[in-house]
């Protein structure tokens, strides 16, 4: 789909949003709920990270391959294919009880999740004009903190009576109805010209361009803090500083309503000044200051306020991220770049999801998790430095 469709943009885009919001109902349940499920299945906090990572290994191996797929193919089909997907596993992830088992299922689950992240990226930003290709990549990802608003403040209040099993039914309930009513307002698939198809032996050449590697520095970074700090939170809240599951989750509530309307309003800010750097850099600065004092800060009422400064900059700069590579080499390979930059955060968020569980094991506490978070955004500053002399882009070839 193209703007210049004749179809009403804002119904697809409001249910591209929706179908966004179902995944992270599902992946944001799995950290809310795990301490109950962390109990109920007799997982250490090392088995219990390494759910997450399985999904999130398989979720980035497959970002390229995704990416490769969008742009060679129309990016509707793999996108309703892996939300189909994504919620039939999640059925499964609620009726099964072995540990190996579910490991298995969410390493599928990441599978098919990948055929959903680029390819609805590619669907949102064909629905606005080029200028604005940071506000769409920004909006496509508010579903996911909108949801993860209703699950932190809800979702504590139902898992009593209902019990994590049933709510996770539901969850996935809700994102076959969104994959019905995507298909009813997006109407039939569009083909694409098969003489400029993107071929996968391209993927060499484009790595070696600078601009793919610092920005895949920067990408590793923000999935790594983002999917770190959002999975773990609930649970150092109840397990190092005392507080209830209910607690718990109404912080996790206020910092995903913190960080859903500054996500859109980065990508927004990004296109209105034309300064991607600086909104990269300045949210990079505060997860920096963030993450070092979130351990030591007395009281709930000094984590408040750490949450609350972390969640302002946690994904602000995604959609200024993923638009800047394609601002320096086009977008006739966007499906191929974004897919290795969603790569190199996905292996980030694998290693440091799994990480924080297993030095929670190792030291009892998650002091030395969120400090090496920290020391990564200042890794990531760097790069976004050394990536400000690339932002004209290159001569074409004579």
């Amino acid at each position: 789909m193209t703007i210049s469709d004749t179809r009403p943009r804002r119904p697809v885009i409001t249910i591209l949003v929706v179908c966004q919001s179902s995944i992270g109902l599902i992946f944001g349940g799995i950290g809310l709920f795990l301490p109950l499920i962390r109990t109920d299945l007799d997982l250490t906090f090392t088995q219990a990270g390494t759910l997450a990572a399985a999904s999130n290994l398989t979720y980035a191996l497959m970002q390229v391959p995704s990416g490769y797929l969008a742009d060679r193919f129309t990016p509707r089909r793999l996108f309703m294919i892996g939300l189909f997907g994504m919620n039939l596993l999640a059925m499964l992830f609620a009726v099964l009880d072995s540990y190996p088992l579910l490991l298995i299922d969410q390493a599928l689950a990441g599978f098919f999740r990948a055929l959903v992240f680029t390819p609805g990226m590619l669907l949102m930003t064909a629905l606005f004009p080029p200028g604005r290709r940071a506000t769409a990549m920004g909006l496509y990802v508010v579903g996911g903190f909108s949801s993860n608003i209703l699950l932190s403040a809800v979702g504590p209040l139902l898992v009593g009576p209902l019990g994590w099993r049933l709510l996770f039914l539901l969850f996935a309930g809700f994102g076959l109805l969104s994959l019905v009513l995507y298909r009813l307002l997006a109407g039939p698939a569009s083909t694409r010209p098969t003489s400029s198809a993107v071929r996968f032996t391209e993927l060499p050449r484009l790595v070696r361009k600078r601009i793919v590697q610092l920005t895949g520095v920067i990408q590793f970074t923000r999935l790594a803090v983002a999917q770190g700090f959002t999975f773990w939170l609930p649970t150092y809240l109840v397990v190092d500083r005392g507080q209830s599951l209910t607690t718990a989750g109404l912080v996790a509530a206020t910092a995903s309503a913190i960080s859903a309307p500054v996500n859109y309003l980065g990508g927004w800010l990004s296109d209105r000044i034309n300064r991607p750097l600086l909104v990269i850099g300045g949210s990079l600065t505060v997860l920096t200051v963030g993450l070092t004092l979130l351990t030591y800060v007395p009281g709930m009422i000094g984590v408040l306020g750490v949450v609350a400064l972390i969640s302002l900059a946690v994904q602000v700069y995604f959609g200024p991220l993923f638009a800047l590579p394609l601002q320096v080499l086009g977008d006739r390979n966007a499906g191929l770049i974004s897919g290795f930059g969603n790569f190199c955060a996905n292996l980030g968020s694998f290693a440091f999801v799994y990480a924080l569980g297993a030095v929670k094991d190792a030291t009892g506490s998650f002091r030395a998790g969120f400090l090496s978070l920290a020391v990564l955004c200042v890794v990531a500053l760097v790069a976004t430095r050394l990536t400000r002399p690339l932002l004209t882009p290159p001569p074409p070839p004579t």
